[in-house]
């Protein structure tokens, strides 16, 4: 294709800029000085300020969207003497297009709509200039397709025309094609610096009523590094949960693209997202984001726009490796479910202890919105293996407040229903509700909660009624993931051994079940044909510093089952810890129980415990020799009922 004349848009750059500042029209281009992709199209170029005086009075005006924002036909139409009345301006997501003072007041003249509250449009929304429409933006092409949403006007940015006549949206699709299709006049920014995108993302210039040439970079946005150790913790939490194979959902979040950087021992992980980063760059040149395990569009990054820096943009240039969708398409539930492990996450403001959800109120004030996260949880809960998350910092960015409460607050919306929420992560730890009822909830909260706020939420539960009575709270500290230890037994089976929740309850009394009388005789001493939730808590419900538990699981994290149980409690007069276990009988012989045991060995060595010491049944000799594996300094005495084995360290 011709390459665009850059003497003549620069030319051209200075006089919009001319008319943009108020100075009289310039003359317009002849022919002969344009592009020659432009040239058949001579006809429809016009100045900015010419255009918007086509807009009447009482049009609906969509804007493009976030980086393809067309600020040129915006700050005209601000600029348009005399102005149209009862303008109203639509759109999802703007950068820098809306006017402010130097005091950060919104100065735009006209009444704004929109599906996101971003920096454009805080003040706006606060000064009551704006309104804030909190759904899906995976919904408002259909709403505009029915008149539901109004627009006449679509103001939108585009790259130069090919040799066929069709230019591309770029780097932001999304709803543009369903604005441009309702709309009576389309004005058209035509960029030579916009990348051309593939996919569904071309629009032919008979579509195009007016084109205006601008001369400017595209839009740049870069992510601020996730410098808080809290956010950090919480990208290792969230990257420890996605399998090698999975579908990935970007989203705008920091947590989300700090994530990405823990990602490069996977293999073969897709994209199918309703934005693109610079966050998937690193993860392209390791060569994993293969898309080989996708259910559809095998080995394409599919998103609908793309915020990033000029390299992620000629990265996007004509490349097939990418797929650019309408909105609607991208985000939609059963097109999202249809991925292989796909993993959606979303950022919040604040959690309660059902369950409930805010992410577009902080402090009461709206911001950011819904984008299409109802969609992709949704999706990402009926995928095979997918997993849908929630994350937020425990505090709020002055460390007083808890954002996990026992109750949303006032000017908190619950944007997503405890219904729809499975995991939600904090920097203290993951907790996972689907399923669950209120109390387990509530108790699985409050251990993701800043342990100095436990007690008090806690407290707050109790009172609503959330949790029984016997309930109790021992564990302050964050889940300590890097404690998290896959083996694979002599029977090649493979399990992983991890410090126990007091979310692992009703799993440890379904492996109690499970075991022979003549086991359970042997692990309590005595006849036992149940467990009371405060004997479960005594399984798990613990400190970690004087009492510690740990748990065999097999199978998902969503639907575990755990095989065996390890517990020791220390007594603070001799610093010898005593022992106990449970291995489901499918589990024994495999070497599950030296595998469990190592692992609590190590953790006690690690906290300064002298020993380990076990009472057993004299006919128990899987555990008396057990527990004289546990060390090369081990004593055997006998006492009247029991052996008394001790392991020194």
């Amino acid at each position: 294709m011709d390459q665009p004349d850059a003497s003549f848009l620069t030319r051209l750059g200075k006089g919009l800029r001319a008319r943009w500042g108020g100075a009289s029209p310039e003359v317009e281009p002849s022919p002969a000085a344009m592009p020659v992709v432009l040239q058949a199209h001579a006809d429809k170029i016009t100045s900015a300020g010419q255009a918007m005086l086509q807009v009447r009075n009482g049009d609906h005006v969509f804007v493009g969207t976030a980086c393809a924002t067309p600020r040129a036909l915006v700050a005209a139409l601000e600029a348009c003497k005399p102005r149209p009345l009862d303008v109203e301006l639509v759109h999802f997501l703007t950068d820098h297009a809306v006017p402010h003072d130097e005091q950060g007041r919104c100065i735009s003249h006209y009444r704004h709509r929109t599906f996101f509250v971003g920096q454009d449009m805080r003040a706006a929304v606060k000064q009551g200039l704006a309104e804030y429409v909190p759904m899906s933006i995976a919904r408002v092409p259909g709403l505009m397709a029915i008149g539901r949403i109004a627009v006449d006007v679509a103001l939108i940015q585009v790259s130069l025309p090919d040799e066929f006549g069709y230019v591309s949206l770029g780097v932001s699709v999304d709803v543009i094609p369903a604005a441009v299709a309702k709309a009576r006049l389309v004005i058209a920014e035509v960029n030579p610096a916009m990348p051309r995108s593939m996919g569904d993302s071309t629009l032919h210039i008979s579509q195009i009523h007016q084109l205006v040439l601008v001369d400017t970079p595209v839009i740049e946005f870069v992510h601020p590094a996730a410098s808080e150790q809290a956010m950090e913790q919480i990208a290792r939490y969230i990257s420890g949960i996605i399998e090698d194979g999975s579908t990935l959902q970007i989203g705008l979040g920091r947590i989300t693209n700090e994530a990405l950087k823990h990602l490069v021992d996977r293999k073969d992980l897709g994209i199918h997202s309703d934005v693109v980063t610079d966050a998937i760059i690193p993860l392209l040149e390791r060569g994993i984001l293969t898309g080989k395990r996708k259910s559809s569009q095998v080995g394409k990054i599919v998103t609908s726009f793309a915020m990033g820096s000029r390299r992620l943009y000629d990265l996007i240039d004509r490349n097939p490796l990418f797929s650019f969708q309408p909105i609607e398409v991208v985000c939609h539930s059963a097109t999202i479910a249809a991925q292989h492990r796909m993993v959606s996450v979303t950022q919040a403001f604040a959690v309660d202890l059902t369950g409930q959800v805010c992410v577009d109120q902080l402090h009461g004030d709206y911001y950011s919105g819904m984008a299409a996260q109802i969609e992709f949880l949704e999706g990402a809960s009926l995928s095979e293996g997918g997993k849908p998350i929630i994350c937020l910092t425990s505090t709020e960015d002055d460390g007083e407040t808890s954002r996990i409460r026992a109750m949303l607050q006032p000017g908190e919306g619950a944007s997503l229903p405890r219904t729809a929420v499975h995991y939600v992560i904090t920097e203290f730890g993951i907790a996972y509700l689907f399923g669950k009822s209120i109390r387990e909830r509530a108790v699985a909260l409050i251990e993701v909660a800043h342990p100095k706020f436990r007690a008090e939420l806690f407290a707050q539960a109790q009172a609503l009624g959330y949790l029984p009575p016997g309930q109790t709270l021992h564990n302050m500290r964050a889940y300590p993931v890097e404690e998290e230890q896959r083996v694979v037994l002599r029977d090649k089976r493979e399990v992983l051994l991890r410090p126990a929740t007091s979310s692992d309850g009703e799993a440890i009394r379904a492996l109690f079940h499970c075991l022979p009388e003549q086991d359970v005789y042997t692990r309590f001493f005595r006849k036992v044909r149940g467990l009371s939730n405060k004997e479960v808590q005594r399984l798990c419900n613990l400190n970690f510093e004087t009492e510690v538990a740990f748990v065999a699981a097999v199978g998902s994290r969503e639907n575990a089952q755990i095989v065996a149980q390890g517990c020791y409690f220390v007594d603070p007069s001799t610093n010898l810890a005593e022992t106990a276990f449970m291995v489901h009988p499918d589990w024994q012989g495999c070497g599950l129980g030296s595998s469990l045991q190592a692992c609590m060995v190590r953790h006690a060595k690690a906290r300064g415990v002298r020993g380990f010491l076990a009472e057993i049944l004299p006919d128990n000799e899987k555990m008396i020799k057990l527990a004289r594996n546990g060390s090369l300094q081990v004593s055997t005495e006998p006492t009247l009922d029991t052996v008394r084995v001790t392991t020194l360290f």
